[in-house]
């Protein structure tokens, strides 16, 4: 069964995290996607690869996880000659993904003014912390810095002297996922217009995007929010929990989830009438936290969840990254798969959460070795010669 993306085409230029996770899901989903290198390859390449607990057969877990389902061009684009093999990938290509820093791309002339010369379907996608204009486009970003320049790190955490960032890099991941909206957009527009264009994304601005309902919050009210840990500013109790065992964490969103709450935790002081009510749980959120914590302490997780989920209140386990990987929600559903080195050695890490009804076959083929399909896409889609290759070979064009 055909994946969903088969028959487009990707140039992956990307490195580190942000593109090469972009260009992923977009792999996983189908499209074939050649990563085109330097000749020494990537940066993300020797991220690990020397840790012997955290790499496998030289590829670390960063390049290991990032680029599956690719295959890899080596092609030197400071040269003619290489700028000339690449355009003839762009014109048998419909999408071109890089998230070099500004002015990288138009240095190199393979920004979207000079590849859709070559080809005007050509879809170009930039994903960089700042986009490519406005006063500090020119600044550079990593992830941590658009996460604090976005106004996260600032309502993260358990107050207001310890800014905290997100324990996942959501500046570049963000930066990945909204650069696939981007592409796809285009792609659905160019179905009507038969032209490509450009997808300009900003990690701050997708961070600034991510604010969502409390940026709006801040403009009703001029308020400016503090961290709050992982309590809520209206809903009580809403927290994570300590027990005897670990943490959980209680949502009561809605009055009745209270009552049903009342039911589990025998506390007389929980009966007062007036917490039937959130504005009178709000006004005590700290007795109710602290008196609820000092309860759950008392059994462990698994005997509240039991008796949580028993009366439909949103509940959860705080798990560890074992945990979670181990859940058997997530298993169920493939979240866990194998991650293959084209050795044949193997290990295992997150699968595709995009599920569909239809076209849902799902393949993860071995992050590849550097230039390891040079010669195969040069010949099979270029339709060069050997002698072409050799030449480019020797000349230092391709590896």
């Amino acid at each position: 069964m055909a994946k969903p993306l088969t028959g487009l085409r990707i140039l992956d230029l990307t490195h580190m995290l942000s593109g090469p996770y972009g260009a992923m899901i977009m792999a996983d989903l189908g499209a074939e996607t050649i990563k085109v290198e330097p000749l020494h390859g990537e940066g993300t390449r020797k991220l690990l690869a020397a840790d012997p607990r955290n790499s496998l057969e030289g590829q670390g877990a960063y390049y290991l996880t990032l680029n599956r389902n690719k295959q890899s061009v080596a092609v030197d684009l400071k040269s003619e000659d290489g700028r000339a093999v690449f355009y003839d990938l762009v014109r048998k290509s419909d999408i071109v993904m890089e998230n070099f820093s500004a002015g990288v791309a138009t240095k190199l002339k393979i920004d979207y003014g000079c590849l859709q010369a070559v080809n005007p379907r050509i879809i170009t996608c930039s994903i960089s912390g700042f986009g490519s204009a406005g006063p500090n486009y020119q600044r550079p970003a990593f992830d941590q810095v658009v996460q604090a320049l976005g106004g996260g790190m600032s309502i993260t955490g358990q107050d207001a002297t310890e800014p905290t960032r997100a324990g996942i890099p959501i500046g570049d991941l963000g930066g990945g996922m909204f650069g696939v909206m981007g592409v796809l957009s285009a792609l659905y527009e160019r179905e009507r217009s038969g032209q490509g264009q450009h997808v300009d994304i900003s990690m701050l601005d997708c961070q600034i995007s991510l604010l969502n309902y409390m940026a709006t919050m801040y403009f009703l009210s001029g308020d400016v929010p503090t961290p709050i840990g992982n309590a809520h500013f209206v809903h009580v109790p809403y927290n994570s929990y300590p027990t005897a065992d670990g943490h959980i964490i209680i949502a009561v969103i809605v009055d009745g989830f209270w009552d049903n709450l009342l039911e589990v935790i025998d506390e007389p002081a929980f009966r007062d009438e007036k917490y039937r009510t959130q504005p009178a749980r709000l006004a005590d959120k700290a007795f109710i936290d602290k008196r609820l914590g000092e309860i759950l302490r008392t059994r462990p997780s698994s005997y509240w969840l039991e008796q949580l989920e028993a009366k439909r209140i949103p509940c959860a386990r705080v798990n560890h990254l074992d945990e979670a990987l181990a859940d058997e929600q997530v298993l169920s559903r493939n979240m866990v798969v194998d991650l293959h080195h084209p050795s044949g050695a193997s290990t295992r890490g997150p699968g595709n959460p995009i599920k569909l009804s239809r076209t849902d076959e799902e393949s993860f083929s071995a992050s590849p070795l550097l230039g390891q399909h040079t010669d195969t896409v040069l010949s099979e889609l270029l339709g060069y010669s050997d002698k072409q290759i050799g030449s480019l070979r020797s000349g230092g064009v391709i590896g």
